[in-house]
């Protein structure tokens, strides 16, 4: 496809370039999968998708030659690197418009949201539309940190109203507290979810491995509870540890299993020591997005206990989609975010408040019903296949794209 040009797909809609403008870190941030995933599928449906965002210490390997992605070297420092990225978007970004005449440019509420002002001008001549997507509310943020991301977030929003062409947001509820909050036209606003892969995420894949993967990792007498992604202080996985404590005595087979890693590990670590729980709570490094769907099925259940707070309460958590995806059982906290995914239905447990006996409580009720949890976890895939999978999310951001 040549450069600003648009062409027919199948299905008869256009095909447009679109420019994902986000300062996340390719190299180190988990989040980077769900980001890539929507722009592959893009990419299938007929659209030229491409990225600018930032490394750390590695080269970021960028295995689909159809995605064009660039990144800003720069190891991070809070505050400085995200004000040396939007520095770079105030210089690149309108000769990147002029030359490759985007259709739309995606933006993350942060500085380089506001450094696009540069390019307003530009985008005119173009006919370029910006668009702000709001994924999250700024989280675990404090001091001048937090004031600065806050204040960032903050006026990306009131800039987008201004000046961008539309705001798209990751949950209805939330497009309902951020309308109310900044005063927009809901008609404006477009949602679109998290989703995940039901065919990366299925356990059929990994079935015949399961048994000799939990031998690998001294699971294979254990009931497994288990967490993956970013590990913070105000995700839940404390009182989860302290739960484990409870249950330790009356159940000691019970093990809680956490992948990934976060600026709260060495707080889990030294808690663990505590407890003296070594065999009870299990750390495990990162492993490529792609390994994570065994991890998963070779655990009895997964939990995702996020307070009711402002951080979580109306978010779209990628892993818990990931876990209905593979049929597990979720225990999960009894929030606005959760119940809107999986109401109801007997793929969850919820816990009523995050405290240690609450969730001892339900990790117990888990384990007396162990035999059971295969057949509750089907009902689970189902919610993914009809309504949070890859595919689906794509055509809701495409659908909203095109209606701007």
């Amino acid at each position: 496809m040549l450069w600003g040009q648009t062409v027919k797909t199948r299905n008869q809609g256009t095909a447009e370039k679109i420019l994902w403008v986000n300062p996340i870190i390719l190299d180190t941030q988990l989040y980077r999968e769900f980001l890539i995933n929507i722009m592959k599928q893009l990419t299938k449906m007929g659209h030229d998708s491409s990225l600018i965002a930032v490394r750390s210490k590695n080269k970021y390997q960028n295995e689909d030659p159809k995605l064009h992605i660039t990144t800003v070297p720069l190891r991070y420092f809070p505050v400085i690197s995200p004000s040396f990225f939007a520095f770079v978007i105030l210089l690149y970004l309108p000769i990147y418009i002029v030359k490759s005449k985007p259709k739309f440019v995606i933006f993350e509420p942060d500085m380089a949201a506001l450094a696009s002002l540069s390019s307003l001008f530009v985008s005119k001549l173009t006919k370029t539309k910006f668009i702000l997507d709001i994924r999250s509310v700024p989280v675990e943020s404090k001091g001048l940190r937090g004031f600065l991301f806050k204040f960032w977030y903050s006026s990306s929003i009131l800039t987008a109203k201004r000046m961008f062409q539309g705001i798209t947001i990751i949950t209805p509820l939330m497009k309902e507290e951020v309308c109310k909050n900044y005063l927009l036209d809901p008609r404006k606003v477009g949602v679109w979810t998290c989703g995940a892969s039901p065919v990366k995420f299925n356990p059929n894949l990994y079935i015949s491995q399961r048994n000799d993967f939990r031998a690998a990792l001294n699971l294979s007498k254990k009931f497994v509870v288990f967490y993956h992604g970013v590990m913070s202080a105000t995700r839940g996985l404390n009182e989860t540890i302290k739960a484990i404590a409870i249950l330790k005595k009356t159940y000691p087979d019970i093990v809680f299993f956490l992948l990934g890693n976060g600026p709260n590990v060495q707080a889990i670590k030294e808690l663990i020591q505590a407890e003296n729980l070594q065999e009870n709570v299990i750390l495990h490094d990162p492993v490529p997005h792609d390994e994570v769907p065994k991890f998963i099925l070779a655990s009895d259940v997964c939990i995702v206990p996020l307070p009711n707070n402002p951080y979580w309460r109306f978010q779209c958590p990628v892993k818990l989609l990931e876990y209905l995806a593979m049929e597990k059982v979720i225990i999960a906290s009894d929030i606005p975010a959760h119940r809107s995914i999986v109401e109801n239905k007997n793929c969850v447990i919820y816990i009523h408040a995050v405290q240690p006996e609450e969730i001892a409580k339900a990790i117990e009720y888990a384990y007396e019903n162990r035999d059971k949890l295969a057949e509750w976890g089907k009902s689970g895939r189902a919610v993914i296949i009809d309504d949070y999978s890859i595919e689906r999310v794509a055509q809701d951001l495409e659908s909203y794209l095109r209606s701007t």
